[in-house]
Protein backbone atom coordinates (compact mmCIF):
# COMPACT_ATOMS: atom_id res chain seq x y z
CA UNK A 1 0.00 0.00 0.00
CA UNK A 2 1.44 3.18 -0.99
CA UNK A 3 0.77 5.77 1.06
CA UNK A 4 0.82 9.62 -0.09
CA UNK A 5 1.92 12.80 2.13
CA UNK A 6 -1.24 13.36 3.83
CA UNK A 7 -1.93 9.80 4.96
CA UNK A 8 1.80 9.24 6.38
CA UNK A 9 0.80 12.29 8.48
CA UNK A 10 -2.05 10.96 9.75
CA UNK A 11 0.36 7.73 10.34
CA UNK A 12 2.76 9.62 12.03
CA UNK A 13 0.13 11.66 14.21
CA UNK A 14 -1.18 7.96 15.78
CA UNK A 15 1.51 6.25 16.18
CA UNK A 16 3.37 9.34 17.85
CA UNK A 17 0.29 9.49 20.15
CA UNK A 18 0.24 5.60 21.07
CA UNK A 19 3.93 6.25 21.89
CA UNK A 20 3.11 8.98 24.35
CA UNK A 21 0.71 7.39 25.90
CA UNK A 22 2.40 4.50 26.96
CA UNK A 23 -0.17 1.91 25.58
CA UNK A 24 0.39 -1.50 24.84
CA UNK A 25 1.26 -0.53 21.44
CA UNK A 26 3.04 2.73 22.12
CA UNK A 27 5.24 -0.14 24.11
CA UNK A 28 5.39 -2.67 21.40
CA UNK A 29 6.35 0.25 19.18
CA UNK A 30 9.70 1.46 20.68
CA UNK A 31 10.47 -2.34 21.53
CA UNK A 32 10.96 -2.00 17.37
CA UNK A 33 12.62 0.91 17.24
CA UNK A 34 9.81 3.57 15.94
CA UNK A 35 9.26 6.43 16.77
CA UNK A 36 7.32 8.14 13.71
CA UNK A 37 6.71 7.59 10.34
CA UNK A 38 7.81 9.87 7.65
CA UNK A 39 8.33 7.61 4.73
CA UNK A 40 7.03 4.72 2.82
CA UNK A 41 9.87 2.99 4.40
CA UNK A 42 8.62 3.77 7.98
CA UNK A 43 5.30 2.76 7.15
CA UNK A 44 6.47 -0.48 5.73
CA UNK A 45 8.35 -1.33 9.14
CA UNK A 46 5.21 -1.06 11.24
CA UNK A 47 4.77 -4.68 12.66
CA UNK A 48 1.35 -6.18 12.31
CA UNK A 49 -1.66 -6.60 14.96
CA UNK A 50 -2.65 -10.15 15.27
CA UNK A 51 -4.85 -11.66 17.67
CA UNK A 52 -2.40 -12.52 20.70
CA UNK A 53 -1.47 -8.81 20.81
CA UNK A 54 -4.82 -7.94 21.96
CA UNK A 55 -4.57 -11.16 24.37
CA UNK A 56 -1.49 -9.63 25.81
CA UNK A 57 -3.10 -5.85 26.06
CA UNK A 58 -5.85 -7.28 28.80
CA UNK A 59 -7.19 -6.03 30.19
CA UNK A 60 -6.78 -2.51 29.59
CA UNK A 61 -3.41 -2.51 27.90
CA UNK A 62 -5.27 -1.50 24.68
CA UNK A 63 -6.45 1.54 26.10
CA UNK A 64 -4.43 4.80 24.42
CA UNK A 65 -6.27 7.97 25.99
CA UNK A 66 -6.63 9.16 29.62
CA UNK A 67 -8.95 6.61 32.13
CA UNK A 68 -10.87 9.40 32.82
CA UNK A 69 -12.29 9.67 28.96
CA UNK A 70 -13.42 5.88 29.05
CA UNK A 71 -17.33 5.49 29.21
CA UNK A 72 -17.93 2.02 28.94
CA UNK A 73 -15.70 -1.36 27.89
CA UNK A 74 -17.17 -4.33 25.81
CA UNK A 75 -15.30 -7.78 25.70
CA UNK A 76 -15.10 -10.70 23.19
CA UNK A 77 -16.41 -13.77 24.87
CA UNK A 78 -13.03 -15.13 25.47
CA UNK A 79 -13.85 -18.81 24.49
CA UNK A 80 -10.12 -18.89 22.01
CA UNK A 81 -8.09 -17.68 24.84
CA UNK A 82 -7.67 -14.43 26.85
CA UNK A 83 -10.92 -12.45 26.83
CA UNK A 84 -10.55 -9.24 24.88
CA UNK A 85 -11.18 -6.35 26.27
CA UNK A 86 -12.00 -2.71 24.36
CA UNK A 87 -12.47 0.30 26.37
CA UNK A 88 -15.13 2.83 24.31
CA UNK A 89 -14.64 7.00 24.91
CA UNK A 90 -18.28 8.40 24.49
CA UNK A 91 -17.16 9.36 20.36
CA UNK A 92 -16.17 5.99 19.93
CA UNK A 93 -20.24 4.79 21.00
CA UNK A 94 -21.43 7.86 19.19
CA UNK A 95 -19.67 6.95 16.01
CA UNK A 96 -20.92 3.63 16.56
CA UNK A 97 -24.62 4.00 16.99
CA UNK A 98 -24.12 6.37 13.70
CA UNK A 99 -22.43 3.50 11.66
CA UNK A 100 -25.43 1.36 13.10
CA UNK A 101 -28.01 3.54 12.01
CA UNK A 102 -26.31 3.39 8.60
CA UNK A 103 -26.69 -0.39 8.19
CA UNK A 104 -30.47 0.04 9.20
CA UNK A 105 -31.00 2.64 6.43
CA UNK A 106 -29.47 0.56 3.74
CA UNK A 107 -32.01 -1.77 4.65
CA UNK A 108 -34.95 0.15 3.85
CA UNK A 109 -35.39 1.09 7.43
CA UNK A 110 -36.54 4.29 9.20
CA UNK A 111 -37.58 6.32 12.28
CA UNK A 112 -41.26 4.47 11.69
CA UNK A 113 -39.91 1.09 12.33
CA UNK A 114 -40.63 -1.04 15.49
CA UNK A 115 -37.12 -2.71 16.20
CA UNK A 116 -37.07 -5.68 17.81
CA UNK A 117 -33.94 -6.38 19.79
CA UNK A 118 -33.51 -10.12 20.67
CA UNK A 119 -29.67 -9.96 20.84
CA UNK A 120 -27.77 -10.39 24.64
CA UNK A 121 -26.67 -6.91 26.37
CA UNK A 122 -23.93 -7.13 28.85
CA UNK A 123 -20.43 -6.90 27.81
CA UNK A 124 -21.49 -8.86 24.71
CA UNK A 125 -21.41 -5.84 21.86
CA UNK A 126 -24.94 -7.32 20.29
CA UNK A 127 -28.01 -6.11 21.90
CA UNK A 128 -26.57 -3.00 22.59
CA UNK A 129 -25.51 -2.19 19.59
CA UNK A 130 -28.53 -2.96 17.79
CA UNK A 131 -30.17 -0.32 20.02
CA UNK A 132 -27.58 2.55 19.78
CA UNK A 133 -28.49 2.11 16.10
CA UNK A 134 -31.99 1.89 16.36
CA UNK A 135 -32.20 5.29 18.85
CA UNK A 136 -29.81 6.87 16.23
CA UNK A 137 -31.69 6.29 13.77
CA UNK A 138 -35.05 7.73 15.31
CA UNK A 139 -36.64 4.02 15.30
CA UNK A 140 -38.63 2.81 18.47
CA UNK A 141 -36.60 0.16 20.59
CA UNK A 142 -38.01 -2.99 21.77
CA UNK A 143 -34.95 -3.83 23.99
CA UNK A 144 -35.65 -7.44 24.71
CA UNK A 145 -32.94 -9.42 24.87
CA UNK A 146 -32.72 -12.75 24.76
CA UNK A 147 -35.04 -15.91 25.44
CA UNK A 148 -38.65 -15.69 26.75
CA UNK A 149 -40.31 -16.42 23.61
CA UNK A 150 -43.50 -16.20 25.20
CA UNK A 151 -43.02 -12.80 25.88
CA UNK A 152 -41.30 -11.76 22.42
CA UNK A 153 -44.21 -13.20 20.87
CA UNK A 154 -46.60 -11.29 22.91
CA UNK A 155 -44.54 -8.00 22.75
CA UNK A 156 -44.28 -8.65 18.53
CA UNK A 157 -47.76 -8.90 18.16
CA UNK A 158 -49.13 -6.30 20.94
CA UNK A 159 -46.14 -3.74 19.78
CA UNK A 160 -46.77 -4.63 16.15
CA UNK A 161 -43.13 -4.80 15.49
CA UNK A 162 -41.90 -4.07 12.22
CA UNK A 163 -37.67 -5.25 12.44
CA UNK A 164 -36.46 -8.70 14.27
CA UNK A 165 -32.86 -8.34 15.18
CA UNK A 166 -31.78 -11.98 16.30
CA UNK A 167 -28.79 -14.69 15.82
CA UNK A 168 -30.18 -16.70 13.14
CA UNK A 169 -31.15 -19.54 15.44
CA UNK A 170 -33.10 -17.76 17.22
CA UNK A 171 -35.28 -16.06 14.37
CA UNK A 172 -35.58 -19.84 13.34
CA UNK A 173 -37.04 -20.90 16.79
CA UNK A 174 -39.31 -17.97 16.64
CA UNK A 175 -40.62 -18.41 12.69
CA UNK A 176 -41.14 -22.04 13.87
CA UNK A 177 -43.07 -21.09 17.09
CA UNK A 178 -45.00 -18.90 15.19
CA UNK A 179 -45.98 -20.99 12.56
CA UNK A 180 -46.40 -24.00 15.47
CA UNK A 181 -49.25 -21.56 17.22
CA UNK A 182 -50.74 -20.01 14.15
CA UNK A 183 -49.84 -16.20 14.26
CA UNK A 184 -48.56 -15.31 11.11
CA UNK A 185 -51.89 -13.51 10.80
CA UNK A 186 -51.00 -11.05 13.90
CA UNK A 187 -47.68 -10.14 13.23
CA UNK A 188 -46.51 -7.43 11.17
CA UNK A 189 -42.88 -8.31 10.56
CA UNK A 190 -41.00 -7.08 7.52
CA UNK A 191 -37.35 -7.30 7.71
CA UNK A 192 -35.12 -9.48 9.18
CA UNK A 193 -31.36 -8.35 10.53
CA UNK A 194 -29.38 -11.25 11.94
CA UNK A 195 -25.79 -11.72 12.72
CA UNK A 196 -23.15 -13.69 15.33
CA UNK A 197 -23.65 -16.69 13.34
CA UNK A 198 -22.79 -18.48 10.34
CA UNK A 199 -26.00 -19.47 8.64
CA UNK A 200 -27.24 -21.56 5.83
CA UNK A 201 -29.13 -20.82 2.60
CA UNK A 202 -31.16 -23.34 3.48
CA UNK A 203 -31.71 -21.91 7.00
CA UNK A 204 -32.01 -18.49 5.01
CA UNK A 205 -34.71 -19.83 2.99
CA UNK A 206 -36.47 -21.21 5.71
CA UNK A 207 -36.76 -18.15 8.03
CA UNK A 208 -37.79 -16.41 4.73
CA UNK A 209 -40.97 -18.45 3.90
CA UNK A 210 -41.81 -19.04 7.50
CA UNK A 211 -42.15 -15.25 8.34
CA UNK A 212 -42.34 -13.87 4.27
CA UNK A 213 -39.66 -11.19 5.42
CA UNK A 214 -36.26 -8.99 4.20
CA UNK A 215 -33.72 -10.47 5.21
CA UNK A 216 -30.12 -9.18 6.05
CA UNK A 217 -26.51 -9.90 7.36
CA UNK A 218 -25.30 -7.70 9.66
CA UNK A 219 -21.69 -7.72 10.74
CA UNK A 220 -19.29 -6.95 13.86
CA UNK A 221 -16.48 -7.38 15.77
CA UNK A 222 -15.55 -6.10 18.94
CA UNK A 223 -12.37 -5.00 17.98
CA UNK A 224 -14.05 -2.29 15.87
CA UNK A 225 -16.59 -1.52 17.97
CA UNK A 226 -19.60 -4.85 17.07
CA UNK A 227 -21.84 -5.37 14.82
CA UNK A 228 -22.75 -2.36 12.34
CA UNK A 229 -19.44 -2.45 10.78
CA UNK A 230 -21.16 -3.49 7.29
CA UNK A 231 -24.48 -5.13 6.12
CA UNK A 232 -25.12 -7.44 3.27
Amino acid sequence: MKLNETQLKLVDKQVKRLIESGSYYGELYKKHGITGVTSQEDFEKLPFSEKNDLRNAYPLGIMACDETEIVRIHSSSGTTGTPVIIPYTAKDVDDWGIMFARCYETAGITNKDRIQITPGYGLWTAGIGFQAGCEKLGAMAVPMGPGNTEKQLKMMIDLETTVLTATSSYALLLAEEIEKRGLKDKIKLKKGIFGSERWSETMRKRIHDELGIELYDIYGLTEIYGPGIGRT
